[in-house]
């Protein structure tokens, strides 16, 4: 009996791990889970729930509503939550003096958070930003954001936080050796098991804007002040890859425990740089422009958003994130549980 020659390469027939969904299910190489979340969220000082404009179902918490969160993420089976101070221009200064206020609205959340929900993790930003009348992450002096005079209200501000319960301290700044000043801080306090998760690779983005319109920040080159006009002295130049090698390295080499890449999904070739160079925990931040895009896309019509939301953070988990922090945790949560 003669048979027909064989196909080309019959072996690599990709499509037959494709064509049911159990065989997807059984040779998926990677999987999000809601315990790859970190839900990011705003805090304000007065009461109930603020929508902001520019990030569609997003709203600043009040202290309560954000103990109602915290609660909401044990449910979801979120293991944490990172929270943003909104506050009232009139009470700003130029030194971001409310930072340090052990009375203040973050301290008063992370306490009500705590007691809501021990389990979930509170995650609290170490930045000026929030606080100053000029909207810069540090202190300024001749037109320059100085670097150690900053450090020391940043340790200020963090002592403030760990002592109110935060788990993890994040600082955000991107001011030169401000993790070893906080982790030598911590140590001397007797707050060594507090965490740092540093932004340690913080590119001077386009994608902030919406996180400035949510926390109220002071209008960058505004102002009494002789006030720079961007952030590109402190934060990363978009360019650079090798930069941020350097700047992972020292942060770990200071005490960080864990590190960051943000934004994401434009720099998704750095998380896999910093996993395959560090091998640490490493996580990415889906920031407030990267919302925005989806929740506008979606509201034209022009991508199925809760798919979008899934795919997006699918691909930090595949470039090597231990772990997100979005605005969509409490949505994405929902859809993997579904």
């Amino acid at each position: 009996m003669t048979y027909p020659p064989l196909a080309p390469y019959p072996a690599l027939r990709l499509r037959r791990l494709r064509q049911s969904p159990w065989i997807r299910d059984l040779v998926r190489e990677t999987v999000l889970t809601p315990a790859d979340l970190i839900w990011s969220m705003v805090v304000h000082e007065g009461e109930g729930q603020v929508p902001v404009a520019s990030m569609p179902g997003v709203s600043r918490l009040s202290v309560d509503e954000a103990a109602k969160a915290a609660v909401e993420a044990r449910a979801l089976g979120i293991p944490a939550i990172a929270i943003f101070p909104h506050i009232d221009g009139a009470r700003k200064d130029g030194h971001g003096s409310l930072a340090a206020d052990p009375d203040g609205v973050i301290c008063r959340a992370v306490q009500a958070m705590k007691a809501a929900a021990p389990e979930v993790g509170i995650m609290c930003d170490v930045a000026l930003d929030p606080f100053t009348t000029h909207g810069h992450d540090g202190v300024i002096e001749g037109g320059r954001i100085v670097n150690d005079a900053t450090i020391e209200r940043l340790v200020e501000q963090a002592i403030v936080q760990a002592r109110a319960g935060c788990d993890i301290l994040a600082p955000s700044d991107m001011m030169d050796g401000r993790v070893g000043a906080l982790r030598q801080a911590l140590e001397r306090e007797g707050l060594q098991d507090v965490m740092i998760m540093s932004y340690a690779a913080k590119y001077a983005s386009a994608f902030y804007g919406p996180y400035r319109d949510a926390i109220g920040s002071g209008k960058l080159g505004g102002g009494p002040v002789d006030n720079p006009g961007d952030k590109k002295t402190y934060q990363m130049d978009p360019a650079n890859s090798e930069e941020a090698i350097r700047e992972v390295g020292l942060d770990i080499a200071e005490g960080a425990d864990m590190v960051m890449v943000k934004p994401g999904l434009p720099y998704l070739d750095i998380v896999r740089r910093v996993v395959e160079a560090f091998a640490v925990p490493t996580f990415a931040f889906q920031v407030s422009g990267e919302y925005a895009m989806i929740k506008a896309a979606s509201g034209h019509g022009w991508i199925d958003e809760n798919r979008a939301v899934l795919e997006s953070l699918g691909a930090f988990k595949r470039a090597g994130a231990s772990g997100v922090i979005t605005y969509f945790a409490p949505q994405a949560a929902r859809l993997l549980g579904a």
